[in-house]
C-alpha cells in the first residue's frame, strides 16, 4: 500500500518527459543524424583512429541535440497549425500541455548545449554550419517559406539535406565536393517523399491553411511533379559512383532502389489512391536510409568502394 503513492506520483513526471521528447520528433531526427554520420565515415579513408571515434561521437551527439531543438522550435511556432491537423494534434504544444515558454525553453537549451559539444569537442566550422541549419529549418522554412509559398518544401529543403555537410565538416574541418554531392540528393529526395504525405493529408494541410502543393496546384499537377522529381533524383544517386566516391556495389543498389522509387510515382500519377501515396511515402524513407546504408557498405566492407 505505501508503494502506491510513489508510483502514482512518478507517472506524471515520466508523462512530461516523454512530451518534451516527442516535441524532438525523434524519427525524423535518427533519420537526420544517421545521414550525417554516413558524411563522417565517408569523410575518413579506412576506418577512423581513437581521435576521429572521439569526433564522431561528439559530433553525432551536437547534431542530434539541434535538430531536435529546431524540431521543438518548429513545434512551438506551429501550435495553432498542429492543432487543426490530425497528423499533429496530439502533439503537447497543439494540446496546450506545454507552454510556450517551457516549450521555448527546451528548444534553447537543447540547442545551447549541442552547439557547446560542437564548438568544444568537435569544430567551430561544424558548429555554425549545424546552428545556420537550425535557423534555416526553424525560422526560415518554418516562420517564413512554409505558409507564404507551395514552393516551400523545395527551397526550405535545403537546410534539411545539409547532415551529409555537417558529418563530412566534423571530421575534414571543411567542406568538400562529395559532401555536396550527398547534399544534393536529399536535396532531390525531399519534394517527392514530403509531396506523397501531403497528397493523402491534403485535408489536413487545406484546414490548416498552408499552400502545400496538392492543396494549390491539386492533386494530379502534385503526382506529375513526383514522378519527374524522381527520375531527377535517381540520376543524382549516380553522382557518387560517377565521380568515383562509391563502386558497384552501391551503384546497383541506387539503380535499384531508384528504379523502385520511379516506379512508385509512375503509379502514383497513373492512378491515386491514399493508400499508394502512403506507401509511396513508406518507400521513400526505405529509399533514403538504404542508399546511405549501400555508400556505407561500399566504403567499409567491398573492395569496390572508394
Amino acid at each position: 500500500m505505501s508503494s502506491t503513492p510513489s508510483v502514482t506520483a512518478a507517472v506524471p513526471t515520466a508523462s512530461r518527459w516523454q512530451q518534451f521528447y516527442q516535441l524532438t520528433k525523434p524519427r525524423v531526427v535518427q533519420l537526420i543524424v544517421f545521414c550525417a554520420v554516413i558524411g563522417m565515415a565517408l569523410a575518413v579513408p579506412g576506418m577512423p583512429s581513437g581521435a576521429q571515434w572521439i569526433s564522431i561521437g561528439a559530433a553525432t551527439v551536437g547534431i542530434w541535440l539541434v535538430a531536435g531543438a529546431a524540431a521543438a522550435f518548429n513545434c512551438l511556432i506551429e501550435q495553432q497549425i498542429d492543432a487543426k491537423m490530425k497528423r499533429t494534434a496530439w502533439r503537447a504544444t497543439a494540446k496546450g500541455q506545454l507552454s510556450r515558454a517551457q516549450t521555448l525553453s527546451f528548444s534553447a537549451l537543447l540547442c545551447g548545449i549541442g552547439s557547446a559539444i560542437l564548438w568544444v569537442w568537435v569544430n567551430p566550422l561544424t558548429m555554425w554550419l549545424t546552428f545556420a541549419t537550425f535557423v534555416g529549418y526553424a525560422v526560415i522554412y518554418t516562420v517564413i517559406l512554409k505558409p507564404m509559398t507551395p514552393q516551400n518544401i523545395v527551397i526550405g529543403g535545403a537546410s534539411g539535406a545539409m547532415p551529409p555537410v555537417l558529418g563530412w565538416a566534423a571530421l575534414r574541418g571543411e567542406v568538400g565536393p562529395e559532401a555536396l554531392i550527398l547534399c544534393l540528393i536529399i536535396f532531390l529526395w525531399t519534394p517527392p517523399h514530403f509531396w506523397a504525405l501531403a497528397l493523402y493529408r491534403v485535408e489536413d494541410y487545406r484546414k490548416s491553411g498552408l499552400p502545400m502543393l496538392p492543396v494549390t496546384h491539386g492533386g494530379e499537377y502534385t503526382r506529375l511533379q513526383i514522378f519527374l522529381y524522381t527520375w531527377i533524383l535517381l540520376a543524382a544517386t549516380l553522382l557518387p559512383f560517377l565521380t568515383g566516391m562509391s563502386g558497384w556495389t552501391y551503384l546497383a543498389s541506387a539503380l535499384a532502389l531508384g528504379l523502385g522509387f520511379c516506379g512508385y510515382a509512375w503509379k502514383l500519377w497513373r492512378g491515386y489512391s491514399d493508400e499508394l501515396a502512403r506507401a509511396t511515402f513508406r518507400f521513400s524513407i526505405w529509399h533514403l536510409s538504404l542508399l546511405f546504408a549501400a555508400l556505407l557498405l561500399d566504403h567499409y566492407l567491398l573492395p569496390s568502394g572508394a
